[in-house]
């Protein structure tokens, strides 16, 4: 496993129990590694084959674990103070009024961390990592332990502090939409090996891998085969589809998201033919999964604004328009 983060906010994806947790332990120092090398800003801090373990303290790396780790019997002001490594106790009680004053904790400095909320607690670990001047921010699943109807502001909130951090973070996330606003760069973690990094926008319009593609949300993906440099065979699907630009011969897999499939009345190229298999609802839209290629390969999905769910009830077959420029070439 290796990557690199330079001044930017880089997420690890990955299926559970990849890595993804234990790589920030390792860099935080909380865990050691069987063997490896890991460098910030400069400075080593650990490189198995020179025997150099730097503690956690040494490394000057924030860690906001999904629990946010507070002390219990420790209240607001008091986990906040523990964070600062070195200060005489003026300097210290100032750092601690700032931090307060950026997180808005004022008026909660007294309370302990079982009477607060949770976003209320995430700001106090926040602060608590801060106020230690840390190199490097490592997110572990920030938002996890949190209801629905908090997570919106305090990704807001989020996203100021990482904005105004200044250095790189390391964050971990089941969540595309959380990696898509809040991210730059991306590197899937899959089988142990990390993929290279890529930057969050391209990973959505053109993944590369497999592994990458499922994790970054694509709902619809067939196994491929080379036709020639101009066509695809969707297995999958029963269908060949031409492509909008040179067909590599390693393809193995191909990718359309749900949302660039079209409606298309009538046959003809990159036209699949599909039967409607069942018709949901989420909150913003109407999906429609549908059977190709006879039904026997993977279903296709599609999404309509759920303006339109009293029109698709009645239809029991879809012609489905696949352009060649939303084809995703996928090895793997």
């Amino acid at each position: 496993m290796s990557f690199q983060a330079e001044n930017e906010v880089v997420a690890l994806l990955g299926a559970s129990g990849c890595g993804k947790s234990m790589t920030l332990k390792c860099i935080a120092g909380i865990v050691r590694p069987d063997e490896g090398y890991i460098e910030l800003d400069g400075k080593v801090l650990f490189d198995s084959s020179r025997n150099i373990n730097l503690t956690p303290q040494e490394r000057r790396v924030g860690y906001l674990f999904q629990s946010y780790a507070l002390f219990p019997n420790m209240t607001v002001r008091q986990n906040i103070a523990a964070g600062i490594r070195k200060a005489g106790k003026t300097e210290k009680e100032a750092l601690v009024r700032e931090k307060i004053a950026a997180m808005r904790l004022e008026g909660l400095e007294d309370r302990y961390p079982r009477e607060l909320s949770g976003g209320q607690r995430q700001r106090t670990a926040l602060a608590r990592i801060l106020v230690g001047k840390p190199r490097l921010l490592l997110l572990d699943e920030p938002f996890a332990a949190l209801d629905s109807y908090l997570k919106w502001q305090l990704e807001l909130e989020l996203a100021d502090v990482l904005a105004d951090f200044g250095g790189s973070a390391v964050y971990v996330s089941h969540n595309m939409d959380e990696v898509c606003r809040l991210c730059d760069s991306v590197c899937v973690l899959h089988d142990g090996v990390s993929e290279p990094k890529t930057r969050v926008r391209r990973l959505f319009e053109n993944p590369g891998t497999l592994s990458a593609c499922l994790l970054s949300g694509c709902k619809n993906i067939s196994r491929a085969a080379f036709v020639d440099e101009g066509h695809i065979r969707a297995v999958d699907w029963g269908v060949t589809l031409a492509a909008a630009r040179p067909v590599p011969r390693s393809i193995t897999h191909i990718g359309v998201r749900a949302c660039r499939l079209a409606p298309e009345a009538g046959a003809g190229e990159n036209v699949v033919r599909c039967a409607v298999r069942r018709i949901t609802e989420d909150v913003s839209s109407v999906i429609v999964i549908l059977s190709a290629g006879g039904g026997g390969g993977s279903p296709l999905r599609l999404e309509l604004p759920r303006s339109e769910r009293e029109a698709v009830k009645s239809v029991r077959r879809w012609d489905l328009l696949i352009e060649p420029d939303n084809i995703m070439f996928l090895t793997g």
